[in-house]
């Protein structure tokens, strides 16, 4: 732990800062687009441009770092975040707003490209989980952080634009004084769609309604908070649950997934977030019990994320992993697009702000019912034949996934490894234990 926080802590605060800016800049937005009198519908747009430029960012980064190097590119998409964050205030209009959502999104995918393969660069074999147990700590505490700092000032005024735009700002100061090495970039070509399809359709079919989960409860719970008349304290809080359930209920349900079938855990997972989505919708009149609903929604879809990708690696070769990793992303972002647009819709509707929870309700019900069948029509893996959980956040970019499965293919190898080991052994004692008996 320590040997990866001396190599990279400038890395890790820098995307600490980074991430405080993300998750206060996205539901300020939410609560300053209340007060600016724009409906739900146009906020959905500008919720959804925010994922347009990310899937943008993942596809067009690894060329601009290749090109130019990972500093420059660092530095100069920090910069322009930091910038776009003051104009939201100074052009509080709907267009200027999307563009700037765009922008946003694909500057942050590409800072998440630069900095994934930076820290894969100062990691090791021996360390190389416990970075990607720091990544995933500092992305959700950044977060959570976030939505405390909402409660500094008045979101009708200038600072709390402010304070995201120079918090960014100061990321790039510690990574451009380290010393650390960066790397050299290298992609792995993509597997194709239908490829990818063939070898796990629930994979693929999950990823693009988990999209839809997560970029509704990332980019309209700030918007569903100032519809249902939340106070600022209550919506930061409200936004905060999430991610606080996300990073709670990850580890216990990665264990499980490595114990039983995990299309079935998937089943079960969607259940329980499912209902947690109709507990909200039905009794969100009650800030405790929206809490609590926020929290399992949090908690069943950000692991989703995960289990899916293990889930898609029990049938790839060790060669196939990364390629597949590019194409799983691809589709979770599609998915990403349209869940804000939608969510907006139906929150407009005579639902209101209960269509937010109606909207995760059903895509929640989608993949039991698509997990459900495809149990039916695939045998159960063998737990042994199948490889490791490892914990990603939803924002993570192919870089962080394909790091991530470097890590389980090593773990996988190493157990193998162990257990020949200890049969030899046991072997050996065997035999020795034959030829005490026969003298």
């Amino acid at each position: 732990m320590f040997q990866v926080l001396s190599s990279a802590w400038a890395l890790l605060f820098g995307m600490c800062l980074l991430m405080v800016g993300n998750g206060m800049q996205g539901t300020l937005l939410g609560i300053r687009g209340e007060i600016e009198g724009f409906d739900t519908f146009m906020m959905s747009i500008v919720m959804s441009a925010y994922f347009v430029g990310f899937l943008g960012g993942s596809r067009l980064a690894p060329r601009m770092i290749r090109r130019v190097g990972h500093v420059r590119v660092f530095a100069a998409l920090a910069s322009a975040i930091s910038a776009v964050m003051i104009i939201y205030p100074t052009f509080p209009n709907i267009a200027v707003w999307a563009l700037g959502r765009v922008l946003i999104g694909f500057c942050f995918s590409a800072v998440y490209v630069t900095a994934e393969s930076w820290l894969n660069n100062a990691a090791d074999n021996s360390n190389r989980g416990k970075a990607l147990s720091l990544y995933m700590i500092v992305q959700t505490l950044g977060i959570v952080a976030s939505q405390a700092l909402l409660l500094t000032a008045d979101p009708s005024g200038f600072i709390l634009f402010v304070i995201p735009s120079v918090l960014v700002s100061l990321a790039i100061t510690p990574i451009l004084l380290s010393i650390s090495p960066t790397p050299a970039f290298e992609t792995t070509k993509p597997m194709s769609l239908k490829e990818l399809m063939g070898f796990s359709p629930l994979g693929c079919v999950g990823m693009f309604i988990l999209g839809g989960i997560f970029s509704a409860q990332f980019g309209m719970s700030s918007v569903y908070g100032a519809e249902a008349g939340l106070t600022v304290p209550q919506i930061s809080t409200f936004v905060a649950t999430f991610f606080i359930g996300a990073v709670v209920l990850q580890f216990p349900i990665g264990w499980i997934s490595d114990r039983m079938d995990r299309r079935f855990l998937v089943i079960i997972v969607s259940v329980i977030g499912g209902a947690g989505s109709i507990m909200g919708m039905l009794l969100g009149d009650v800030f405790g019990l929206l809490l609590i609903s926020a929290f399992v929604v949090g908690g069943m879809a950000n692991p989703l994320y995960s289990l899916l990708i293990a889930h898609t690696n029990d049938f790839l070769e060790h060669d196939d992993m990364a390629a597949a990793s590019g194409g799983l992303i691809f589709i979770n972002g599609l998915g990403a697009i349209l869940g804000p647009m939608i969510t907006g819709w139906m929150m407009g509707t005579s639902l209101g702000p209960g269509g937010f929870y109606l909207f995760t309700a059903i895509l929640f019900g989608a993949m039991i019912l698509y997990a459900g069948y495809r149990s039916t029509v695939r045998a159960t893996l063998p737990s042994e034949e199948t490889g490791s959980f490892v914990p990603m956040p939803p924002t993570a970019t192919t870089v962080a996934v394909e790091f991530a499965q470097e890590y389980a293919i090593e773990e996988e190898v190493a157990a193998e490894e162990a257990a020949e080991e200890a049969a030899e052994e046991a072997a050996e004692e065997l035999e020795g234990s034959t030829d005490e008996g026969k003298a």
